[in-house]
């Protein structure tokens, strides 16, 4: 495909382009699926509309719009079509981290003269870095690649030889292979694929210590580059389990915008004869969804102001964006995604027979939504004990915002 570049926009020309998408992705989606992979189509209004660009500095080309505004884009995508949500947000969510972390010289390198960085990143899958003359020696493989396909670059994490220690790695398109093996029950639109990597050549500023946790994120070399606290503070880990979050929102709301319809169109087939709009407990399981996709969506823009406050206040007044901090944003990132996912099964077992056949969109809706549940990061008893231990240890939960 051609590469085509997209002039920085504002939050209003992002979002109304986004809305304007939604009824064309919505009729793609079959089609999305079929081909394990975004249609072209769909590609070139991405890359027009600049959703690549959100998160990127605009030193390098992109809108630096804050997470917020990427949220709601990547829900809005998602409400069109849950595939290419998906892959969007696991994209186009990685020129922060390239921003944010790694050295000028790798970012002037990855971005380029016409700022294209569309860069997925895997932790899943063993790869090693060797040192050698100015660099590494890289050779390894990673599983569930989303969008690889699409992309010009690719970020993974991997361990350094004959060291205890790991690393963000960065490689251009040509130097990755993908193994077409993504075959499962839902987001198969995805092309989540795997990559491998063979004795590839890595130049040292393109290798960084992975930086996840609260020293590792502060140190990054990347910490330095630009001026807005968007980069030059925060956390990875907030921002990737966002990404999940506002999928599963969007895929809520596609859902309820369906369910909606289906409850207006259709009649029950015994007596009243009633159109289900019309019969209180259709009424009361369209509240309660309502509600459940209402609420997670109003708490994921609070994690995105959140998100932009606690960088603030870092920057500002050198209040720390802990790990503590991290964790309660992840917690209330997987809580975003239950709700969602609650919304979607609430409305697949009360919408009737006819919304589990395979050309429904209703239970596109509900595969895609379970494959999300099965993601680590999805993981909220998980992420519930993580935040409890480290809140209970500290003094009276400082460093978290219970307001």
């Amino acid at each position: 495909m051609t590469t085509m570049t997209a002039a920085a926009r504002s939050r209003e020309e992002v979002l109304d382009a986004a809305r304007a998408l939604v009824p064309a992705l919505r009729a793609r989606q079959a089609e999305c699926e079929a081909l394990g992979r975004l249609p072209e189509a769909t590609q070139r209004a991405f890359l027009e509309a600049g959703f690549y660009r959100i998160l990127q500095p605009r030193r390098f080309g992109g809108c630096e719009l804050d997470l917020v505004t990427f949220f709601e884009t990547m829900a809005l995508i998602a409400r069109g079509c849950p595939s290419s949500g998906w892959v969007l947000a696991l994209t186009a969510g990685h020129a922060h981290t390239l921003a944010a972390l790694f050295p000028e010289a790798a970012q002037t390198w990855a971005f380029g003269p016409d700022g294209d960085f569309r860069c997925p990143f895997s932790a899943n899958g063993s790869a090693t870095c060797t040192p050698t003359g100015g660099g590494y020696r890289l050779s390894g493989q990673w599983n569930y690649v989303s969008g690889c396909q699409h992309a010009t670059h690719y970020m993974g994490l991997a361990s350094l030889a004959d060291a205890d220690q790991r690393v963000f790695v960065l490689v251009p398109r040509a130097d990755f292979t993908i193994v077409e093996d993504w075959d499962v029950l839902g987001m198969r639109g995805t092309g989540s694929h795997r990559v491998t990597v063979d004795d590839v050549f890595v130049p040292a500023e393109r290798v960084i210590p992975q930086a996840l946790d609260e020293a590792g994120s502060r140190s990054a070399p990347g910490r330095a580059v630009h001026p807005n606290p968007l980069y030059a503070a925060g956390r990875v880990g907030s921002v990737l389990w966002g990404e999940m979050a506002a999928v599963a929102v969007g895929i809520a709301q596609g859902a309820l915008d369906v369910y909606e319809q289906d409850l207006r169109t259709k009649r029950l087939a015994y007596p009243p004869f009633a159109t289900r709009s019309e019969v209180p407990a259709f009424q009361r399981h369209f509240g309660r969804a309502w509600a459940l996709v209402r609420g997670a969506r109003a708490l994921l823009l609070d994690i995105g102001r959140d998100y932009g406050m606690f960088c603030q206040e870092e920057v500002a007044e050198g209040a720390v964006f802990s790990d503590l901090r991290d964790s309660q944003l992840r917690l209330l990132e997987q809580q975003v995604t239950l709700q969602a996912a609650d919304a979607v099964d609430l409305m697949l077992q009360t919408a009737g027979t006819g919304s589990t056949r395979s050309s429904a969109p209703l239970q596109r809706s509900f595969r895609d939504m379970t494959m999300i549940r099965t993601h680590h990061a999805a993981q909220f008893d998980r992420g519930a004990e993580e935040f409890g231990r480290a809140h209970l240890a500290g003094d009276e939960g400082h460093g978290t915002r219970d307001e």
